[in-house]
């Protein structure tokens, strides 16, 4: 009997160290980036800085609000070709580059 109340507890911290490293998972190096990615992400990089330079420029200058999410381009992401690949990486890199074109415009960074 007073084996099992010894053995118990090891037993039991045993377990417990066993589960919590085994919570630890192993992360992958990450794959490298679909052939369409260049490309795609750079046409989008270009055209929202682009527009987000112009229309931050603009709203600065006509004493507009910093609004840049309320903008059509921002929601349009013009400039898409299907050729380049999926839009939503080509949105997603547009809509970041838009938003630094336009805070950089905005105030004349």
């Amino acid at each position: 009997m007073n084996l099992s109340r010894v053995a118990l507890p090891f037993a039991a911290a045993a377990c417990l160290l066993a589960t919590g490293c085994a919570s630890h998972p192993y992360y992958a190096v990450a794959p490298a980036p679909p052939p369409y990615a260049q490309p795609l992400i750079a046409r989008a990089d270009h055209e929202g800085f682009r527009l987000g330079s112009e229309n931050g420029a603009r709203d600065a200058y006509n004493g507009y609000g910093h609004h840049p999410e309320r903008e059509r381009a921002y929601h349009d992401a013009p400039g898409y070709d299907p050729a380049l690949g999926p839009y939503g990486p080509y949105r997603d890199a547009f809509r970041t580059s838009y938003l630094r074109g336009y805070d950089q415009a905005f105030y004349r960074r």
